[in-house]
């Protein structure tokens, strides 16, 4: 049976559950209220298919801030490092 993630309306609990694909939805097992399906993760790939599959998560993954400072030569803060 395939994994499902959940997240729960009420509370915004996630959880995973095993049910068929035309199973009714889950309800929380914290609070008990309705849950939403969420779109997570691409399903596991073997062999030359895991190539698009790291490259799929890694475009999930929240960008870092790039707060690098590149001097010019005519920037004005006096951290530069000549």
């Amino acid at each position: 049976m395939p994994t499902y993630d959940y997240r729960c309306t009420q509370c915004k609990v996630q959880f995973e559950a095993n049910h068929r694909m035309n199973a009714i939805r889950p309800t929380c097992p914290t609070c008990g209220e309705a849950c939403e399906k969420l779109i997570l993760s691409p399903p596991a790939a073997h062999g030359y298919k895991t190539i698009g599959r790291e490259q799929a998560m890694h475009s999930l993954q929240p960008k870092a801030p790039n707060n690098r400072h590149q001097h010019g030569p005519s920037c004005g803060c006096k951290s530069s490092s000549s």
